[in-house]
């Protein structure tokens, strides 16, 4: 359970506790004990594991937040836009008179956007704990109205400068191809043939790399966990012809199918933590997916050690090549 949930419950327990509302929509939705007990609390959650830790607490979720409600609770992402667009997400979705209530880590920025929500708002209120802070304010009639309208702008699709991808913000690379995938791009093989899979495919670059310079690929199925990468993949890809499947969904559970290629640049942070095993699970999902013969692609930092779980996955690998950032590691299932 992260801090900054743990905090943002805060808000409803102690000497002056917030009053349970009879209905609240939460962005960000991540489960917590005490939300069993609320008569109707809504969730939209564009992380797939997260989703689904929501959803197995028997918890009500939706694709997209609409309606208005007396609160509306914020856990935003990381990045500046996301959080500003998620204030003004919350602030459509308030009645008459509603809380807005959110909660971010302090290495998260929680102080400024606390001071830009109060300078919308008016007033503000705030408690800290775990690092982290959880502010609320009340609409009262009297909120910056263009503020708010210009911090939900901030979150629309956009064209990444120079290129025709789609993006939206809070999505990873939102702003530049990413150069990992795009060193990977160069080199991929032409000769890929058959189904193939993006494994964490995000807005679709290296698909799209694929069905341009690989013409004997008939199909691609492309998962990802972000709802929203998954959404710009289908923009980014919709001019190719050959079959293409999106599935929202958490690699590291495992994907179904066999394929005969699966390209990726596996992720390695949870939140801002390195985290190896992330791309471990993802290699070991791959290897699980090929045919017998079946090639995997991949790029990654230099000094992630994957080439042991490579073999522990049953793949014979070998560099295929190397500058000072990356390496590409193409391996093949035995």
């Amino acid at each position: 359970m992260s801090a900054a949930l743990e905090t943002l419950m805060l808000a409803f327990a102690g000497e002056n506790p917030l009053a349970v509302p009879p209905r609240a929509m939460f962005l960000g939705a991540q489960a917590h004990p005490a939300l069993a007990a609320w008569p109707d609390v809504c969730g939209w959650q564009p992380l797939k594991p997260l989703a689904a830790t929501w959803e197995r607490a028997g918890l009500e979720r939706v694709d997209r937040p609409t309606g208005r409600y007396p609160l509306v609770l914020v856990l935003p992402g990381k990045s500046r836009d996301e959080t500003l667009a998620w204030f003004g997400m919350a602030r459509d979705l308030l009645e008459p008179g509603g809380r807005l209530l959110a909660a971010m880590p302090n290495t998260a920025g929680a102080a400024r956007f606390e001071k830009s929500l109060g300078n919308a708002c008016g007033q503000i209120a705030s408690l800290q704990k775990h690092k982290c802070r959880a502010f609320h304010a009340i609409e009262n009639g009297g909120w910056r109205e263009d503020e708010f309208a210009g911090w939900l702008a901030l979150g629309r699709p956009r064209v990444i400068p120079d290129t025709h991808f789609t993006v939206q913000p809070g999505i990873f690379s939102v702003d530049h191809i990413d150069p990992g995938s795009a060193w990977l791009a160069a080199h991929l093989p032409e000769n890929l043939r058959g189904n193939v899979a993006d494994l964490g495919a995000g807005w679709g670059f290296l698909s799209d790399a694929v069905l341009r310079r690989c013409p004997k690929v008939g199909r691609i199925d492309l998962f990802e966990a972000d709802a929203r990468a998954l959404d710009c993949s289908r923009t980014n890809l919709a001019g190719h012809p050959q079959e293409l499947h999106f599935h929202w969904h958490d690699v590291c559970a495992g994907v179904p199918g066999n394929y005969d290629a699966i390209v990726m640049n596996p992720p390695f942070h949870t939140g801002q933590a390195t985290d190896v095993d992330l791309g471990r699970a993802f290699l070991k999902t791959a290897a699980a997916a090929l045919k017998p013969g079946g090639k995997l692609l991949l790029v990654a930092n230099r000094q992630l050690a994957y080439e042991a779980a490579l073999e522990a996955s049953g793949l014979v690998w070998h560099n295929a090549g190397t500058n000072p950032t990356y390496k590409l590691l193409f391996a093949q299932r035995r």
